[in-house]
Parts: structure tokens; sequence; C-alpha cells
């Protein structure tokens, strides 16, 4: 009998010892020191995780770049661009200036440099030929490029009898009048390209000195003639800004033309 006793322990110790064994190999359970009596006891991971821990940021939130802003009327009077900029194109020289409307934020430089790279840009006018651009120091000018405020752009040119409702720019007689507004808010249609914007409206209203009207998009996908009211609408036209958007133009073409459109807006 007690040798029977001693061999029924030890098949209990033995399975006790595998079961055990059995549950440290599956990682349900771990071994701790339970701190009131000092010896080992099981508890559960999956059952009793340990509390998460919450730490706060400090790190700044990203910051915002505020929209542009310009004055809705400026003073009226204009600061004239000093300096000069070197004749370009091969054709009939044009002399012009550039001037900014004193309020503005913009410096007369600045808009200077510009209106000069945009009229030597090959893909601008001279591109055909017909014309060359020349910024002088001083004396007499066939044109001025003037940046004004909304309400001098009215002013100025409701003189001609065009309504730009404090939106668009105009050309009037030798007066190349460019919106402040759309200078750096651009339209729709170039949201995320304030640059190529700045390219089509200086375009498009020297376009008009030089004798151009407004077209309309000639084809879905083709881009935009650089003579269309892109601000109005596309057509299904993509942006453009130039009127040889390649240096020999489209398809050996100048990019400027298209569908005559109606008369009546600025």
């Amino acid at each position: 009998m007690r040798r029977e006793n001693r061999a029924l322990a030890y098949v209990v110790l033995s399975v006790g010892a595998v079961v055990g064994g059995l549950m440290f190999a599956a990682g349900g359970f771990a071994i701790r020191e339970d701190p009131s009596s000092g010896t080992p006891s099981i508890w559960s991971e999956a059952t009793t995780p340990p509390a998460p821990t919450t730490v706060e940021s400090t790190q700044a939130p990203p910051p915002t770049t505020a929209p542009p802003t310009f004055p809705q009327h400026g003073e009226g009077t204009f600061r004239r661009a000093t300096g000069s900029a070197k004749r370009v194109g091969t054709g009939r020289v044009l002399r012009y200036r550039v001037e900014v409307e004193r309020g503005l934020d913009q410096e007369p430089a600045e808009f200077a440099q510009w209106v000069d790279r945009i009229l030597a840009d090959q893909r601008g006018w001279t591109a055909g030929g017909q014309w060359a651009f020349q910024r002088p120091a001083g004396g007499s000018v066939d044109f001025i490029v003037k940046l004004a405020s909304p309400d001098t752009v009215d002013e100025i040119c409701g003189r001609y009898g065009l309504d730009t409702g404090g939106e668009v720019s105009c050309r009037g007689q030798e007066n190349v009048v460019i919106n402040v507004k759309r200078w750096v808010l651009a339209t729709p249609a170039y949201q995320g390209n304030v640059d190529m914007y700045r390219h089509l409206v200086v375009n498009h209203e020297v376009g008009h000195f030089l004798g151009h009207g407004h077209v309309t998009c000639p084809g879905k996908g083709r881009p935009a003639p650089v003579m269309q009211q892109q601000i109005y609408g596309m057509g299904g036209c993509v942006p453009n800004g130039w009127p040889y958007p390649r240096p020999a133009g489209i398809d050996g073409e100048p990019y400027w033309g298209g569908p005559a459109a109606p008369a009546g807006r600025a």
C-alpha cells in the first residue's frame, strides 16, 4: 500500500510538471513574485495586461500659411521702376515702362523683373519675329505696364469704356493695367500655379496692345490660347500662359489665336 501511494504521488507530480510546461510554452502565463508571501504566483498576460501609459504630445501644430492680402483701393498714384532692360527680339522695337501703385505691398523693382522676364521669354511675343521690347531708363515709351488695386483698375479701365468689376485687368490705349487681386490670387484654373497665371495676364494684356482680340478655346484638351479670357472658364482647354508655348509654337504655329469670342467683357 505504501508503494502504491508513492507511485500515485509520482504520477500526479509528473502530470503537474507537464501541464506547467505546456502553459509556459504557450506564452499564456508568467511567474511573478507575490509581494505578500515572497513566493511565486501565476497570472495571465492575456487577461490582465499592464495599464497603458498616456503621453501628452508637446509638439506644436504645423504653422498655417496666411493667404496673400491686397488693398481694395490704393493711393491712385504710381511709382516708376528704375533701371532698364535690354532689347529683346528682332522685330519692331516697342519701349515700355513699369509702374506700381502707391499703397500696394509690391515693389516696382520686383514687378519690373517679372515683366522683363515675361516679355523676354522665348515663348513670348518676340518668338514670332514681329516684335521686340526694351525698357529704357528714361524718355518716351510706347506702353506702360501698371500694377494697380482693384478700385484703381476700375477707374483707369472705365475711362475706355471697359467694365472690370474689381476682378480683372485691362488694356486701354498705352496703359496695360494688371489687377493686383489677380496678381496675388490668380484664378481658379491656376490655383497652385500663380507664376503661370502671371505669365498669362501680362502676355494677354500686352497682346491687346499689339492688336489681338479675345478668342475662345479651339478644342477640348488643347492649350488655351493666350488671348482667351481664361478667368471666365477654360471651355475644355488646359491652362497656358504663352503665345508660343514651344519656342517654335505648337506644330510650328503660334498659339495665341482661336475662334473669335463675343465682344462685351474686358
